[in-house]
């Protein structure tokens, strides 16, 4: 038996993924002083358990991170067997790589942390980049969302016609995200998709241009996949360039929605009729629109959990 702890960035998907398995949150209490430090207590006996912490590394995200890291250290010091970490979004690992001379590679910084705090292993949803697997000397899993949200696309659009639909990338980094939908929309690997070129403002954040689209999608409804919208600039771009070419309608897969303020109405008033993402990271009120449709990843977290039962 397992005991799951859950930590404050997103407590519904926590609850969901704790009522699919009919195991209860164990009892925990985080505490935020007015000076910005958080204090994580752990309120029941988990000497020799195998312990597993829910936590998204979302917005704000350093706060999330040093609670996430609390939570492991109290474990430990109160003698637990194992504890595993459950990142529905897995915040930095964007920062991958040293884009220009003197900046940081912050997830290599949060790795070492979490190896040296004590976790046994860490499982996320659609890092990224999956090689940043390779920077882990503990054991690490990252399960994927995409089928979920090509099987809820399939059911919207009522077809899979190669005829009627193309996958599209909105970056050359994300074809093999794309693709790994596209085998799950269209049930093969024999298909051809759109991959759309991007250039990064690496001066300015939050900034692109889609620059050119290769393949073709006239006449067709493109779906535009990716794991994350963050502006939503990369999106409303790669969709104003699909509609140039000739597509007939544009619509989105994105795995986690982690918006900045400005991010809902710029995407409830661009050129895409619908947008698919998931609860990884938790909504707000203010951040509702029409156009998004948030699917559950409870039921794959669940799943994977149940080998520890």
């Amino acid at each position: 038996m397992i005991k799951l702890f859950s930590g404050s960035a997103n407590p519904k998907l926590n609850e969901e993924v704790a009522k699919l398995l009919k195991v209860p949150l164990a009892k925990s209490e985080v505490v935020r002083f007015g000076n910005s430090e958080v204090r994580v207590t752990i309120q029941e006996d988990v000497k020799l358990a195998t312990c597993v912490v829910l936590q998204s590394l979302s917005n704000p995200t350093d706060t999330h991170l040093m609670e996430f890291f609390f939570f492991c250290d109290a474990l430990r010091r109160q003698e637990a067997k194992r504890v595993i970490g459950y990142i529905p979004y897995f915040g930095y690992a964007r920062q991958d790589i040293q884009h220009r001379p003197g900046e940081c590679v912050s997830v290599n910084v949060i790795v070492r942390f979490f190896e040296s705090i004590g976790f046994e292993k860490i499982y996320t949803i659609d890092i990224h980049d999956e090689a940043t697997e390779g920077v882990f000397s503990i054991p690490f899993k990252n399960l994927s969302a995409l089928p979920l949200l090509a099987k809820k696309v399939k059911e919207y659009l009522k077809t899979t016609k190669q005829s009627e639909t193309v996958v599209v990338s909105p970056d050359q980094g994300g074809v093999e995200r794309a693709r790994n939908f596209g085998e799950a929309f269209y049930g093969t690997s024999d298909f051809a998709m759109a991959v759309i070129e991007k250039k990064r403002k690496l001066e300015t954040i939050h900034q692109s241009k889609a620059l050119d689209l290769y393949g073709n999608v006239k006449g067709k409804t493109a779906i535009l996949v990716d794991d994350m919208m963050t502006s939503g600039g990369t999106l409303i771009h790669a969709a104003e360039l699909c509609l140039a070419r000739g597509a007939k309608k544009i619509i989105a897969a994105i795995v986690h929605h982690d918006f900045t303020a400005e991010a809902p109405k710029n995407l409830e008033n661009d050129s895409l009729d619908k947008i698919f993402t998931t609860n990884t990271i938790a909504l707000k009120p203010e951040q509702k629109f029409s156009k998004l449709e948030e699917i559950s990843v409870a039921p794959l977290l669940a799943n994977e959990l149940k080998n520890f039962l």
